[in-house]
This record gives C-alpha cells, structure tokens and sequence, in this order.
C-alpha cells in the first residue's frame, strides 16, 4: 500500500509540474531572472564608475577612501577646476539645449506637416527623414564632414555651428516619429470643431492641436537632449578647436592616456544630467496627462 501510495504521489507531482509547464498564465520566473540579470549587467559598471568618482586617490580600480577631489578639491586635475573638461562641460549642455529645442520644433511643425500633408511628396519627405533614423550614425558624420569641409567650407566650419547642423540633422527624426505617433491618436476633429468654433486654422493648431500634442513634445524633447549629451560619433568627427569638444570626446580621449578619476566625474555630470530631464519630463507628463480633460475644454473655451 505504501508503494502504491508513493507511485500515486510521484504521478500527481509529475502531472503538477507538467500542468505548470503547459499554463500559459503562469508567472514567468525565467524572464524575470533574465530581466534581473540584463539590469545588473547593465546598470553595476555605471554605478562602479559613479562611486569612483569620490576616490581620494588616483586609482581609477582600488578604493582610497571617500573624497571630492576630483570634483572640487584638487585646485588643477578636479572637474570644475581643469580648464579642459570644464569647456568641455560647458559645450556638452550648450550643443545639447540648442540642438534639442531646435529639433524638437522643427520636428514637431514636420510631423504636422507630413501628417496634413497627402500624397506622393508627402510620402518622399517622410521617407527622406526616416533616413536620418535608420543610417549609421558615423556614416551620417564622415558625410557630414565632407559636406563641411569639400562642398561648404567657405560657408560651415568645423566647431560648434558644424556641430549644432549635425545633431540637428540626427535627432529631428525622433520628434517627427514621437509627435506623429500621437497625431494619429488624435485625428483632426479637435482641429476641425475648433474651426467650426470661428477659430482659424492658426488658432485650431496653436489652441486646440499643440495643446494635445504638448506631452510627445516633451517627451520628445527628453528623448533628443538625453541622446545629445553624451553623442560622440557626429561631434568627433565635426568638432573643430580643442574648445569645440564636448565631455563625450573628451572621455574617450582621456581614456586612452592615463585617466583619472575626474573622468569618472565628467561621466557623472552627463548621466546626472540625462536622469534629471528625464524625470522632470516624466513628472510634467504626469501632472498634464493628469488634467488633459480640463486644459482641452479650456482651450476651446478661449477660442
């Protein structure tokens, strides 16, 4: 009785597991494992880097002890002290802010353009603009730089206007794509009972579209100034003067010397920053999507 009583118990554990294997409902422990382990994968080198930016000694791989040297400390080799990587600082957030805004807004006045816009033209501009999307980055900075240098070089230098062309040139599609995604959840009948309204079709787009349209602008503007701080192909290959170059270049170069911390330090800034807008966005997002009923009666009320 005892035997049968285990084989009975043997079978209803395999009948069990074959059960679990088969239910398509059951919660999927092998993909949660693999998403733990890609993170940390991903995420520890980053966090490693970040805490050795506080090392007190020069060791970019043994701990020191806790310090701000490489911040503010040392009076010569510390990120806000060394001449170099503070310009280099400086013209990371100053390519980064002018290029985003200017992306954003062209992209945005594209993707309504392309979207109103039918036909074969429309269809070829759209495709010229995805184009930008799908090219390898350096094949878009090695033809840029020929660009520059062969064919305009009376007229664009190499530097920071060279450098404001590329990024633009790269990062336009990633509004167009965003703002276009959310057109096609919108339609045009908010345009067109504003027009009923007595609004113009200048005041349709300002007060009733761009309103709806505001949270994929600003997502799309978080999207382009993260992927701008820390772009390396396209401002290496446009950048003119030493003062030209941005941290990203400026890592790797140091990189490939001696480095010391203080480049752990750079990397910081850029993540700090690309985090920060991030969640600003994401917290704006938030606190519209939250009131996106009443801003839409309210836009119609002032029409």
């Amino acid at each position: 009785m005892s035997e049968m009583g285990a084989t009975a118990g043997t079978a209803a554990e395999a009948t069990k597991r074959q059960s679990w294997f088969k239910n398509p409902w059951r919660k999927p422990y092998f993909l949660e494992g693999v998403t733990v382990l890609y993170l940390l994968w991903s995420l520890v080198p980053v966090v490693i880097a970040v805490i050795f930016s506080f090392n007190g000694g020069r060791s970019r791989s043994a701990w020191q002890g806790f310090s701000l040297r490489w911040w503010t400390a040392d009076p010569f080799d510390s990120l806000f002290h060394n001449p170099s990587l503070r310009q280099a600082m400086i013209q990371t957030f100053k390519l980064s802010s002018v290029a985003s805004v200017v992306a954003v807004v062209l992209g945005t006045l594209f993707a309504i353009g392309i979207d109103r816009w039918h036909g074969r033209p429309a269809r070829g501009a759209n495709f010229t603009m995805l184009l930008s999307f799908v090219v390898p980055e350096i094949i878009l900075g090695v033809s840029l730089f020929l660009l520059f240098t062969q064919l305009l070089k009376n007229t664009v230098t190499l530097g920071t206007g060279a450098q404001w062309l590329g990024l633009i040139a790269f990062q336009i599609s990633y509004p167009v794509i965003i703002v276009r995604a959310r057109l096609l959840t919108i339609g045009p009948e908010y345009e067109e009972a504003a027009m009923d309204l007595g609004a113009t079709p200048t005041q349709a787009i300002r007060k009733a579209l761009l309103p709806l349209l505001f949270p994929a602008i600003l997502a799309s503007f978080a999207v382009t100034f993260a992927d701008t701080v820390d772009d390396f192909v396209t401002v290496r290959y446009l950048s003119g003067k030493a003062d030209s170059e941005p941290l990203s270049v400026k890592i790797y170069g140091a990189a490939r010397a001696s480095p010391t911390p203080a480049v752990n330090a750079a990397a910081t800034v850029m993540l700090i920053a690309t985090l920060l807008v991030i969640v600003v966005g994401y917290l704006i997002y938030r606190r519209i999507s939250r009131g996106t009923g009443d801003s839409d009666v309210g836009s119609f009320a002032q029409l």
